[in-house]
């Protein structure tokens, strides 16, 4: 697993290994970041365990290309009950915070991972109010676990982004 996160991360020519293109469909990055947005979709949680510890991953797709992001036990728990429509005695947090967002006349209009900076992923909320809408700053996790709720769409940047170090952690 170690080669996977062997790219340079002073190479910013390339996309992370972590968001492959197909040879084919590489993009070109000219100094610049491609910041066009991508849409994903959630396909599920991975579980990697050793003798010493289990990791968890959640895994999105845009139907070429596949990004896993590590997430905590807790965090795979939300994602999993949200996207099954399990049901818990007491609200879950997301749940807590959803209720809130339409208590308030609003609604959660999609999530954007949007950057990944020092091996940390980081992700957007966003809640439109009347002619309003507020941007969230939220770990991924939680924007995942919001959105598999609500069926909300789900967007990356394109190659997230392609200057990035490999990812070992995100929260």
């Amino acid at each position: 697993m170690a080669d996977e996160f062997a790219d340079d991360p002073k190479d910013f020519t390339q996309p992370p290994s972590f968001f492959p293109y197909d040879e084919d469909e590489e993009p070109e990055f000219e100094g610049e970041l491609n910041r066009q947005l991508v849409e994903v979709h959630f396909d599920h949680i991975v579980i990697s365990e050793t003798e010493d510890s289990k990791q968890y991953y959640v895994l999105l797709t845009d139907g070429r290309r596949h990004l896993m992001i590590v997430i905590g036990g807790y965090e795979a728990t939300a994602i999993s009950y949200g996207a099954e429509g399990a049901q818990t005695d007491r609200p879950m947090t997301h749940d807590l915070l959803v209720r809130c967002v339409e208590a308030l006349d609003g609604e959660i209009d999609r999530v954007v991972i949007d950057d990944l900076f020092n091996k940390t992923y980081f992700a957007k909320v966003y809640i439109k109010s009347g002619k309003e809408e507020f941007e969230i700053d939220a770990r991924p996790s939680d924007a995942i676990a919001i959105a598999v709720r609500l069926g909300a769409p789900i967007f990356a940047i394109d190659g997230i982004p392609a200057a990035s170090a490999p990812v070992d952690r995100a929260v």
